[in-house]
């Protein structure tokens, strides 16, 4: 079993590739185990008995509404207990310390528990005729539900943090107050009804949860393999969970876990906390913060912009001048233009709002509240988004480009920074010395919406 077996010193690190592994490892040591008792077992581990699954799966013949209990026990050692003990158990200390997450190869943090709770479901889907619909989104129905009924509306959904160390993660901070439903929470239940509905429909019988989760999460933007879906990966969360799902699906599932039938002012909460959680979740971008990516800090405290702002302004990088394919790259472009930035030109920070990768992410520059150095004599009234890469005479994929072009802009005009009627223009039509950026993104940016062929400021 290379490969498989696992030191003491590497089995405490909080990040997914080392999760895998060690479900792998307990699938050596039980061979004869369904996917769905393993599954079922992590989740005890994990303290998630509380009938989460249950009353929702129908058997084949309506007989009871619970699912029977799986007897089939694990055969664990004493390394591998202690790893999903201390791996599995979601909560948070009185210092803001999230346990029960790890960090994946794209950037994000994942909570385990919701996310072993969605294969369950749909595992056990798998064997029933029918199913409720939406049965995969219970788990996270579940959470949701308990946040809205036990939060201030301040703090419904979040908070996001920050890991101790990229390369080695072990401790993941939460940047202010949480709420029940952190983002890894959110990440780990989109994942979870995912896969979950996708388990639901294929036939598992010879697919080892290993190796199904080392294809959602470890497959590289270019890397096909035979397990699943190209499009069916980790870093396409947000589009894959929109597809399966919508606000009125989400309201109802919500609803259902929640005695609110009658009660008009817990309607009403649900209804508030569903739409907060769409805009967050569903339509705004997943976007990678600074300290993912190994930011420096400012080298003086930014001027603060005031919301909303008129302008988007569209950039390319030029240098580097290829797309980066995987966070590892991405991060070291970013530093490496904040360093150009900074040393070279001697801005205070890297001079991008918010910076797109070809990894299915958008890279947090200076962000929603700073202003920013990209547009000379413009920085005050608009935002500045670059693609890395030089997109002269080709253009960045049709992901990255939405990812702007629909998803950043309605983020921003949804959240108050950017105004309903904001204009769009590429960076050549300000500073006239640059072709930024570039001639082929600046002809596709024409066909955009809220496009000007002229500068209104002129």
């Amino acid at each position: 079993m290379a490969g498989i077996c696992m030191q003491s010193s590497a089995v405490h690190l909080r990040n997914m590739e080392h999760f895998i592994t060690a479900v792998a490892h307990l699938e050596h040591l039980n061979p004869q185990l369904s996917s769905l008792a393993l599954v079922s077992n992590l989740c005890q581990i994990a303290d998630q008995t509380h009938n989460v699954t249950h009353g929702f799966m129908r058997s084949s013949n309506n007989e009871t509404e619970t699912h029977p209990k799986i007897k089939e026990r694990l055969n664990i050692n004493l390394n591998l207990s202690h790893f999903f003990s201390q791996a599995l158990h979601h909560f948070i200390t009185a210092a803001y310390e999230e346990k029960g997450v790890v960090l994946t190869p794209d950037g994000t943090t994942v909570a385990l528990a919701p996310l072993l709770l969605g294969l369950e479901s749909g595992l056990r889907a798998e064997n029933v005729s029918s199913q409720p619909n939406g049965f995969y989104l219970h788990p996270l129905a579940r959470t949701l539900g308990l946040s809205f009924l036990n939060s201030t509306p301040t703090v419904r959904l979040g908070a996001e943090g920050c890991w101790d160390s990229v390369s080695a993660p072990m401790v993941f901070t939460l940047s202010n107050f949480p709420s029940l439903v952190t983002d890894a929470v959110v990440h780990g239940g989109m994942d979870g009804a995912i896969l979950g509905k996708h388990l639901s429909v294929v036939n598992c019988s010879k697919m080892n949860v290993s190796t199904l989760l080392r294809s959602y999460y470890l497959r590289t933007v270019e890397e096909l393999d035979d397990v699943l879906d190209p499009h069916l990966k980790g870093r396409n969360r947000r589009q894959n969970f929109q597809k399966i799902t919508s606000s009125s699906l989400l309201q109802e599932k919500v609803a259902g876990v929640l005695p609110s039938q009658g009660d008009a002012e817990l309607e009403s909460l649900i209804a508030k906390g569903i739409k907060e959680f769409v805009l967050r979740y569903m339509d705004c971008p997943s976007i990678i913060p600074r300290c993912i990516w190994g930011a420096a800090p400012p080298q003086v405290p930014l001027e603060l912009l005031s919301p909303p702002m008129s302008f988007l302004y569209i950039h390319h990088t030029a240098i580097p001048s290829k797309p980066c394919l995987n966070l590892q790259t991405c991060s070291q472009n970013m530093r490496a233009m904040q360093r150009f930035h900074q040393k070279d030109w001697g801005w205070y920070d890297i001079g991008y709002s918010f910076v797109v990768g070809s990894d299915g992410y958008i890279y947090e520059g200076r962000g929603w509240m700073s202003q920013g150095a990209h547009t000379k004599g413009r920085n005050n009234v608009g935002y500045g988004v670059a693609f890395i890469g030089d997109y002269s005479g080709r253009l960045p994929s049709t992901h990255d480009m939405e990812l702007v072009r629909h998803h950043l802009v309605k983020c921003g005009v949804n959240n108050g920074f950017l105004q309903e009627d904001f204009t769009i223009l590429g960076h050549r039509q300000v500073v006239v010395t640059t072709s930024c950026p570039g001639n082929a993104l600046y002809s596709e940016i024409t066909t955009w919406m809220h496009y000007k062929d002229k500068d209104p400021l002129k």
